[in-house]
């Protein structure tokens, strides 16, 4: 199952497809009792896919059979034992994908010339994905954090490794009191320097928040190479790089939970001073207009706030029940990626902070 949204991969689902491209959404669960529907529901989901393509006067024969095979491979790939909160699946023609999201999202079929994207794009959004690199003198490991854990990530060459036995030079190697300092070694050096510019590389594909650990000598040697090290994050915190992702990430969540109540408290004075600007929008009827006009810069959504509308003749969208005709049970996902697309900032703060701005609030560029 897909993970990683980079915006080459999102600009790749989004280009047109041949008819028909499947999108199949169906909400998952991570815990019993609620999770041991979930694999009867996903087949139905599927199902019903196959159904609507069958019923489709515009999908021939050929094609059908095509994007039948591909749903059944995509259904033999889900693993519900790492199941999130939703689970969605494309399909067209030649190919198909899965994707885990850590944020829920109404059951659904869409059957269209592209994938159904705003609900990937929210809950990519909300997890707040990072890098976490950690340095040694034999080994960088790279972590992919988001959605409370972090795991191993084995892309642009991480981990790299060396074997210190082989190039120890005892009349070469310095000593910082007691120990030796691995990190003054100019073969160390070389191999922190290649390390980072591995890591630039990945950054401009795939751009987040970075944090680096390692023991203060290969934070400095960082900092002396000027490369990750100006975007990045120092956590002086050894050991990780051979580490196991629960002690990464006790070492890395005191320092997010403090950069989280700093930007949470950033968003709240931006939208204070928004009110006496008059740029200032409320609610989803008002973000929903603001949002297609590109006139959002940014965007705040309390973490769990989820409504359903449904479009009352184009003017406004008035509250709805799920299930309702026209109803759209994702209407703040496709906010949030309008935003996104127009370029505003889109920030996920905790439930409540809002107060009497329905769960979404904005500060307008104009």
């Amino acid at each position: 199952m897909e993970h990683d949204l980079s915006p080459a991969t999102l600009a790749e689902l989004r280009r047109p497809r041949s008819y028909p491209a499947v999108s199949v959404l169906t909400p998952t669960h991570r815990r019993e009792p609620d999770n041991n529907q979930d694999r009867v529901r996903l087949r139905n989901a599927v199902a019903e896919a196959k159904k609507q393509l069958e019923s489709d006067p515009a999908v021939t024969r050929e094609r059908r059979y095509d994007v039948e095979r591909q749903l059944d491979q995509a259904l033999s790939e889900v693993d519900l034992t790492y199941a999130e909160d939703g689970l969605l699946i494309f399909a067209a023609p030649g190919e198909h994908q899965v994707w885990s999201l850590g944020r829920t999202v109404p059951e659904r079929v869409v059957l269209s010339d592209t994938f159904l994207t705003r609900n990937l794009v929210s809950a990519h959004a909300a997890e707040r994905p990072f890098w976490v690199l950690s340095l040694a003198a034999d080994r960088v490991t790279l972590w992919s954090g988001g959605g409370g854990r972090v795991t191993e990530d084995r892309v642009g060459g991480f981990p790299r490794t060396r074997d210190l036995a082989e190039n120890f030079d005892a009349e070469r190697q310095e000593q910082v009191g007691d120990a030796p300092s691995a990190f003054r070694d100019e073969r160390t050096y070389r191999f922190l320097r290649e390390a980072d510019a591995a890591m630039s590389t990945l950054l401009r594909r795939y751009p987040r928040p970075l944090y680096v650990t390692g023991e203060p000598g290969a934070l400095a040697v960082l900092d002396e190479l000027g490369g990750v090290a100006r975007q990045a994050v120092h956590v002086p915190h050894g050991g990780l790089a051979h580490g196991s992702p629960d002690a990464v990430w006790r070492a890395i969540a005191p320092v997010r939970e403090e950069q989280n109540r700093r930007r949470t408290e950033a968003v709240a004075r931006e939208l204070e001073a928004a009110r006496g600007r008059k740029e200032f929008a409320a609610g989803v009827d008002e973000l929903w207009r603001t949002a297609q006009e590109g006139r959002v810069r940014l965007l705040a959504v309390e973490e769990n706030y989820r409504v359903t509308v449904r479009d009352d003749a184009g003017a406004h969208l008035v509250p709805a029940e799920g299930g309702d005709l026209d109803a759209r049970e994702d209407i703040v996902d496709e906010i949030v990626e309008r935003c996104l697309e127009t370029g505003a900032e889109v920030r996920f703060v905790p439930d409540g902070m809002l107060g009497d701005e329905q769960g979404i609030a904005g500060v307008l560029r104009y």
